[in-house]
């Protein structure tokens, strides 16, 4: 994937965008994230595990590094679109444990 990609597929097949304004949003809430697009599109396409949000957004989840993971939220609107709301790098598994799994 390049790193003009903007689109991907979630595990339920819907598209998922990011569109620049939410990326300038998230590199700037999260400079630890800085030049990761590539890696925040491919968790929501190739998740670990998907787990519940408290508003009906979803939580991709993927290991980057041993006991790091990069969490992605996002929310599936339709079976045709779904955007990504942001996204963050963890090393509290336990608080990832505290919610529902979905995925797989």
């Amino acid at each position: 994937m390049d790193g003009t990609r903007k689109t991907v597929l979630s595990r339920r097949g819907v598209p998922i965008r990011l569109p620049d304004e939410r990326w300038s949003h998230i590199e700037f809430e999260h400079d630890d994230l800085q030049g990761m697009r590539d890696e925040v599109m491919r968790t929501v396409r190739e998740p670990e595990r998907i787990l519940a949000g408290g508003e009906d957004e979803l939580l991709a989840v993927r290991e980057v590094e041993q006991g790091k993971w990069l969490v992605v939220i996002y929310k599936e609107i339709s079976p045709s679109d779904g955007f990504v709301i942001t996204a963050y790098l963890t090393r509290r598994e336990r608080q990832l444990e505290r919610r529902t799994v979905l995925w797989p």
